[in-house]
């Protein structure tokens, strides 16, 4: 009935349930590994634009806490450097997925405070991406392509 209506009808509903069935079979550990350095990717890119060299905190991140970003009850300099490090921290432990939980609940943290005291007008545009990317990866975990994965099956039993 729906072919007569639709000459295409036929066709796109076969190729949405071949789609289906190609999707199904990617292992969850692929979406896990691909959410986790997509949301390091962030992280990371973010981290370097605040240092100079290696992990020196750049005047210009200074700068940038002491006068646009004014979180309220701490130094703007330490709030540069914590802010630095963890960026730092985060992003390569969602790569290797070592302390994997951990770091993603850090960013989400993160998230909150930039939310709420720096940019309160990023949610839907930007800061729910990240929140939404880090609570997947802190309700389903690393999953297996891991460092933790690798060492709670080879130590831990």
């Amino acid at each position: 009935m729906h072919d007569h209506i639709h000459p295409n009808g036929g066709f796109l509903v076969r190729a949405h349930h071949q789609m289906e069935a190609m999707l199904n079979r990617v292992p969850p550990s692929v979406t896990r590994l691909l959410l986790r350095w997509g949301l390091a990717g962030v992280f990371c890119t973010s981290a370097r634009t605040k240092v100079d060299g290696l992990l020196t905190v750049s005047d210009s991140a200074k700068y940038l806490f002491a006068e646009e970003y004014r979180l309220p009850l701490i130094d703007p300099d330490l709030a540069a450097h914590l802010a630095t490090y963890a960026e730092h921290a985060f992003a390569l432990s969602l790569i290797l997925g070592l302390a994997t939980r951990l770091s993603a609940f850090g960013i989400i943290v993160m998230t909150l405070v930039i939310q709420l005291f720096v940019y309160p007008d990023a949610f839907l545009g930007v800061h729910l991406g990240w929140f939404a990317m880090a609570f997947a990866i802190v309700t389903s975990g690393p999953g297996a392509i891991s460092l933790d994965h690798l060492l709670r099956t080879r130590f831990v039993r």
